[in-house]
């Protein structure tokens, strides 16, 4: 490995970089997860936590993974052998539809082309063909980390109440938490999944899960077992500010260190941020000569940009470039985007600068990876992060 000096630059969609004062919170002294001192710590955190799902209802954290995440709301809704309707919008549309395989639910997988969110016509067309209300969950990915296509999940639930149909509404927010707009309340959400690494700031470590009042009557009569994942446990106990096993307790403090953060910036001037910085982003692709996989404007990502290199080149052996010369990470292609894409993250603990210096690092390694760009395509980024 090349010694490198000066901090790495992490531009993957997640994990992304921690900020000192998250750092420093889950550095301090471990307390007593069964003391009152940690009570409070936990009822506070709890409220704290609701207005980045856009929720007044509870928000269930665990020590664990998105995908732990995505198991909770499986487990706790739904029964063995019920349908579900997931889209194919990336790798992990497709790694969440396995899992709902895998404990014996029957999917109904609409497929795409990975270049497009979920479509709300397909929604309205297969539930209007469920007269007899056979799906008991639509699953949707909002914004696919694979592929930096976000999903419009107001339409969605606008096809799902046109429809008339009962089906419980699962939302992926895994990279779009804390990043890009997101109303668990207002758009209709029944399980929101998200986790602690992308947007809020954090290692990994935790996962989450926001609740409707819908979901929570529709656990009651799930029969899919369930132990670690319950929500009865953790809900009840969650009252008084403790949990029914070990909390990450350490992960916690970090939590709230940055949700105090969010607040100072206030989310509407963090999603302003996130979506002017993926505006500078794919002005750069644009400018280089290069295509953005999101094929629709209307579902650009606000937090990380899929970059095609073309059939003639290894987007791999970009990234292997900007690695070893330039000590800068960039997202592989996952599934069938494996070395036809790059992916840039711009999400997280992040400004202008840092935004200048990571495209300046893909541009110079596109052109050693012997790629034929334009090199106005950085200077397009920087007009747009210079305008007021």
């Amino acid at each position: 490995m090349t010694a490198h000096s000066g901090r790495h630059f992490l531009q993957i969609p997640g994990p992304t970089n921690v900020p000192d004062r998250v750092l420093h919170a889950i550095a301090q002294p471990t307390i007593d997860h069964r003391g009152p001192e940690f009570g409070e710590f936990t009822l506070d955190l709890l409220q704290r936590v609701k207005p980045v799902f856009g929720t007044a209802n509870p928000v269930v954290i665990y020590a664990g993974s998105g995908t732990g995440a995505w198991e909770a709301a499986l487990v706790n809704t739904l029964s063995p052998g019920d349908r579900v309707l997931a889209f194919e919008t990336g790798h992990f549309a497709t790694l969440w539809r396995d899992m709902a395989l895998k404990l014996g639910l029957t999917v109904e997988f609409v497929p795409g082309d990975w270049r497009h969110g979920a479509d709300p016509a397909a929604v309205a067309e297969h539930l209007a063909a469920d007269t007899e209300h056979g799906i008991k969950a639509v699953m949707v990915v909002h914004n696919e980390t694979s592929t930096g296509v976000t999903s419009r999940i107001p339409e969605i639930r606008a096809a799902i109440d046109e429809a008339d149909h009962p089906a419980l509404l699962f939302v992926d927010t895994i990279s779009s938490l804390g990043s890009i707009d997101y109303r668990h309340d207002d758009w209709g959400v029944d399980v929101t999944i998200g986790c602690s690494q992308k947007g809020l700031m954090l290692p990994p470590g935790l996962g989450f899960n926001a609740i409707s009042d819908k979901a929570l009557a529709a656990s009651a009569h799930a029969t899919m077992p369930r132990s670690y994942w319950d929500w009865a446990p953790m809900l009840r106990d969650n009252e008084r500010g403790f949990y029914p096993h070990t909390p990450a307790t350490n992960m916690l403090f970090g939590l709230r260190e940055a949700l105090i953060m969010l607040d100072e910036e206030g989310l509407p001037n963090v999603f302003a941020r996130h979506q002017r910085h993926a505006e500078a982003t794919r002005a750069a692709v644009r400018g280089w000569g290069l295509e953005v996989l999101c094929a629709n404007e209307r579902e650009y990502s606000g937090v990380l940009t899929a970059v095609l290199v073309g059939e003639e080149h290894d987007a791999d052996k970009v990234r292997r470039i900007i690695l070893d010369r330039f000590d800068m990470s960039l997202g592989t292609g996952l599934g069938k985007l494996a070395g036809r894409v790059f992916r840039i993250g711009h999400l997280g603990h992040f400004n202008d600068l840092a935004l200048a210096g990571t495209l300046s690092g893909v541009q110079m390694g596109l052109e050693l990876a012997g790629v034929d760009i334009d090199p106005a395509g950085l200077q397009a980024a920087l007009e747009v992060l210079r305008a007021p």
